[in-house]
């Protein structure tokens, strides 16, 4: 089966040797978002909860990007430097999905790329 390597300007390019995202057949796989600003390639200014709503918005640009939308996630990954950012991280989600919500793995990491908080990653199901 073939792959489209997708790519959109609305989130940040890729840091390193990766595609934003890769179609095979009807799913997405969208590698980790993290809170670049898309046009500076800057960490967005704030605490978790604004890094983790531009990482959802970065998110949401390559689902968008790839011919889906947000609500097309079937999967999700989390990635928190410190698990007590838990429930805001939670609240941002929620602003951005709705019922019924896509399955969702959520770790610990000791360090993401440029000293972020959060980053997030998932698969996508297109109709």
């Amino acid at each position: 089966m073939a792959r489209e390597i997708i790519h959109t300007e609305n989130a940040p390019a890729a840091i390193g040797p990766y595609s934003q995202a890769v179609k095979v057949g009807d799913m997405v796989f969208v590698s980790g978002c993290t809170p670049l600003v898309p046009e500076s390639m800057l960490v967005i200014e704030g605490d978790v909860t604004a890094q983790a709503r531009c990482a959802f918005q970065n998110f949401e640009a390559i689902c968008v990007g790839a011919g889906g939308t947000i609500d097309s996630a079937v999967k999700i990954g989390l990635f928190l430097t410190d698990l007590n950012d838990f429930a805001a991280v939670n609240a941002v989600m929620a602003e951005f999905f709705k019922k019924p919500y896509p399955t969702r793995t959520t770790v610990e990491v000791s360090a993401l790329p440029r000293g972020v908080k959060v980053e997030v990653d998932g698969i996508l199901h297109l109709d």
